[in-house]
Order: C-alpha cells, then structure tokens, then sequence
C-alpha cells in the first residue's frame, strides 16, 4: 500500500509520541495500517492536548476542536482538511465518530487536578479512553464482539494507566483513589481477569480485526509485576527491557494470539 502525505504524517506522529503502538501498528497487515495510524495519531493530539497548556480554557479549546472534527465525521457532510482528520474521515463510520467523541469528552478530567472518587471512577474513565480508543480501531478493521474488546482494553489500559502514575504524581496528579500494595494488587488482578475473559472468547473477535489487538502486547506482562511487586507503580520502573518487548510482540505476531 502507498501511503499518501497525510498517512505518513499520522505515521510519523505516532512513532515519535507513541512508539510501543507504532511498533504495534508496524507488526499488523500492511492493508491494516491506513487505518489504524490516523486513529491513533488523533489519540496522540487528544491526549497531549490538556498537557501542552498550562491554561484550562486553551485546553478545553483543544479538545472541542478535536470533538467538533469528529462531529463533522459523524455527519457525513464536509470535512476540514487536516493531516489526521483527512485520513480519519476516509476509514471512521458515523458510529466510531461517535464513540471517539465520547473519549475526548472523558479526556476534559486531564486538564483539571481532581483526584478520582472511587475504583469504579477510574476505571470507568479507562474504559472511556483505552477502551473506546482500541475499540474504534478494531471496528474499524472488522467485526468483534464489543465485549470482548472492552474486557481486553481494560486490561491493556489499566497496565498504561499503572505505568505513568509515577510521572502523573510528579505533575502533582493523584491518579488512584487508594495506592496501598493490596489495593494496587487488586486493581492488576481485575485486569488480568477481564484479559483471561476475553482471550477465552477469541472467537468473538474476526481474523480481519484481530490484529488491532496486537496494541496490547505488554498489558499481561506489565500486570504481572505489578501482581509481583507493587511498589513497582510508585517507583515508576514498571516495563519490559527492549529485547524482552520485542519478542514478546513478535510471539504474538506469529501465532495469532493476541
């Protein structure tokens, strides 16, 4: 497939702000890729959007253009001309528009410092992020059981989630509503359940779309040693070494098991 300027613009910003699902992405189809980089190259300016001003308003700014692109998708009418959105009008239904929409809506609790009020809180807002984001990119490839998506998102989002909470709390964030070992413990073992859950319904998710998946090649790993040692999430050394990262993504190519 011949990437146009726009693609490989969503491709460039991904691998420099993103580069586990650039390594991801780069690991799928080549015929799957127009479709997830815009995808994600819009998750790259959505997510950073609160972070790069220290001003709520300007942020908040950010995020409604970003919302009122999407409506402008959703629509099916005409579409501003951008680098990511062009690309992203091409392969989005009205419905994943829709659903990306209400990722961003989710994305307005970064620009603020409240703290989460409880479990169900934040993992309500994973759900809204990770989960809705990997669930437009499976769609978006092929039909899968959205149950099944969500079960393995959460999983992959909350590893992400556990991984930057050290930065978060440097930037004076308190991204969990309880930080004990055991509480910690428990937040990784849901996730590696609903991971279990979903990869015992495989099935549920199409070939075509199953390699939108490969995105959470470290979730599994990462949870477990959180399980392992906890205290892991506040010194902020959760990861994997680089050659450790990169067979267990090419496990997963070869064999199909996401």
């Amino acid at each position: 497939m011949r990437f146009d300027a726009d693609l490989t613009a969503c491709a460039a910003l991904v691998q420099r702000a993103d580069p586990d699902r650039f390594m991801a992405v780069m690991a799928t189809p080549v015929s799957a890729r127009a479709t997830l980089f815009p995808i994600y190259a819009m998750n790259v300016e959505v997510a950073r959007a609160p972070w790069v001003t220290g001003e709520a308003m300007i942020a908040e700014i950010r995020l409604q253009w970003w919302r009122d692109a999407l409506c402008e998708i959703a629509k099916g009418g005409a579409i501003r001309r951008h680098e990511v959105v062009t690309p992203l009008a091409r392969i989005l239904s009205p419905k994943s528009a829709g659903d990306l929409d209400e990722m961003i809506a989710a994305r307005v609790w970064d620009i603020y410092k409240d703290p989460f009020e409880t479990d169900a809180h934040m993992k309500r807002y994973i759900e809204q992020t990770t989960g809705v984001l990997i669930g437009a990119a499976v769609q978006s490839l092929g039909p899968a059981d959205p149950q099944v998506v969500a079960d393995f998102a959460y999983g992959v989002g909350l590893a992400n989630w556990l991984r930057a909470v050290a930065g978060l709390r440097a930037g004076g964030r308190n991204p969990l509503p309880e930080d004990t070992p055991d509480a910690i413990r428990e937040l990784a073992q849901g996730g590696l359940d609903r991971m279990a859950r979903a990869r015992g319904k495989r099935a549920g998710v199409s070939r075509e779309a199953a390699p939108a998946l490969l995105v959470g090649w470290q979730g599994e790993p990462l949870l477990q040693q959180v399980m392992r040692d906890p205290g892991r999430v506040a010194a902020g050394t959760l990861g994997q070494g680089e050659i450790a990262r990169r067979a267990g993504l090419m496990v997963k190519v070869v064999t199909r098991r996401w």
